[in-house]
């Protein structure tokens, strides 16, 4: 089944956030123009600027809002007082959302430099704390492991999960789906 991320309250600003996405995961950051992004919702560029500040802004806002929401479902499922249950709800979380959103991971990996330096820090801060909900679950499972190499997993984890947009060719949604979760609770539980 599909958990789909749930969408800022703005449509139009979710709808424009969308399409950026897609437009900055194929031509990169510096190969769209606020003209072409403008366009791609059925509006000019000069109207863009009723939404958003410019195009920069709207990268901003991108990452912010995904990595709050990542981390808003991320803190609800990993509060499960069943370790192993909690590791499975964000696993199955993750790997939706990365089969879900591949234009997303692709922005964050390529772009989060592109973000301003306020912001940027925001989102790295936000990230940080989404690691710390997995390592605490994972610190429940085997208290022995240093939280140092748990981090670690994580990182690395998140890296198989994040390759969605580069390796899920050939297999259907609910194969990738089923093979990620297999090949990542393994990793983390190793």
């Amino acid at each position: 089944m599909t958990q789909a991320i749930s969408q800022p309250a703005n449509p139009r600003r979710a709808e424009i956030l969308g399409a950026a996405a897609e437009l900055f995961a194929r031509r990169g950051y510096h190969g769209v123009s606020i003209g072409e992004l403008g366009r791609a919702v059925g509006l000019t560029g000069p109207a863009l600027y009723r939404h958003f500040r410019g195009k920069e802004a709207v990268l901003a806002e991108m990452l912010l809002d995904i990595s709050e929401r990542l981390l808003a479902e991320g803190a609800r499922r990993a509060a499960d007082a069943d370790p192993e249950r909690a590791l499975d709800a964000l696993l199955r979380w993750h790997i939706a959302f990365a089969l879900d959103n591949p234009a997303l991971i692709t922005v964050h990996g390529r772009e989060l430099d592109n973000v301003p330096e306020a912001e940027r820090h925001e989102v790295r801060r936000l990230q940080r704390a989404y690691v710390e909900e997995w390592v605490g679950v994972l610190r429940r499972l085997r208290p022995e492991e240093p939280a140092d190499r748990t981090r670690a997993a994580v990182h690395a984890c998140f890296g198989l999960l994040n390759s969605t947009p580069y390796s899920a060719a050939g297999l259907d949604r609910e194969a990738m789906a089923a093979l990620l979760h297999a090949m990542a609770r393994a990793a983390l539980r190793s």
